[in-house]
């Protein structure tokens, strides 16, 4: 079997730039993108999934690698790639923007602890959501659906000189909104009602001046916060859930025409 240089080269590319939209994915989507997930087992499952790609993909013919063309195809790639897997990690990321008010509402605002995912400090509270939200994304096979998700871009914008629109790159932006937007849905419950406490706190002790507010009010804050965390706890799972689907759902239309 012998090859010429033109059809090594249409081989090579025909695998290397899907390798790299998937690779960029993988490196910021949530789960995969953590400091605790291995590189090489990163690196592995985006050969992997490239592999069994390769018979359905249409090569891309006429164009090496190692040339202009090549490298505009390579950063539409790598584009394509970390915006699908950024809509993704704003979904996570709400739940950090909700922990963090909350603990600052309760009094846990000091209390920080290392996020493994980000390599980032972060709130108790706040890493306490980040785990609970990991444990419902692999039960919803949030990580089966990342890989499905990149690979039904392959047929949305196949690999070429032409990458995502300026509206879709909006999207990206834009979205960034429904980010905030998640996290005071799923931080007003606790947030509102730890207020309530301290409104209360404040005309107890404009009732009795010679009660102690730092040691009254700050362990009863804690306990409250506790408790509200564990009262409102069914109540974030769903909004949570939702952002993710929406999240799934825009990374499909960023890519797509930027239209939902």
């Amino acid at each position: 079997m012998t090859l010429q240089l033109a059809q090594i080269n249409e081989l090579m590319a025909s695998a290397y730039w899907p390798f790299v939209r998937i690779s960029a994915m993988l490196m910021v989507a949530p789960i995969y993108a953590a400091s605790s997930f291995p590189v090489r087992i990163r690196v592995v499952l985006a050969v992997l999934v490239t592999v069994a790609l390769l018979p359905v993909l249409e090569p891309v013919k006429g164009i090496e690698p190692v040339s202009l063309q090549g490298f505009i195809i390579l950063a539409h790639q790598v584009i394509i790639g970390a915006a699908m897997g950024f809509f993704l990690q704003m979904a996570f990321q709400l739940l950090v923007i909700a922990g963090e008010a909350i603990a600052m509402t309760m009094g846990l605002g000091f209390a920080r602890m290392m996020d493994p995912q980000n390599g980032v400090q972060v709130p108790v509270v706040a890493q306490y959501f980040i785990i609970v939200a990991t444990l419902l994304f692999l039960s919803m096979n949030g990580h089966l659906l990342l890989l499905q998700m990149v690979i039904q871009s392959f047929e949305i914008i196949p690999v070429a000189e032409t990458g995502m629109t300026r509206e879709g790159i909006w999207l990206v932006v834009a979205w960034g909104s429904q980010m905030f937007v998640g996290a005071v849905l799923v931080a007003i419950p606790a947030v509102t009602a730890l207020l309530v406490a301290n409104i209360a706190m404040g005309i107890i002790t404009r009732a009795a001046p010679q009660l102690n507010i730092f040691a009254v009010g700050f362990p009863l804050m804690l306990l409250l916060g506790f408790v509200l965390l564990m009262l409102t706890l069914p109540s974030m799972l769903p909004q949570f859930s939702n952002q993710v689907m929406h999240a799934f759902d825009a990374a499909l239309a960023a890519v797509s025409e930027g239209q939902i």
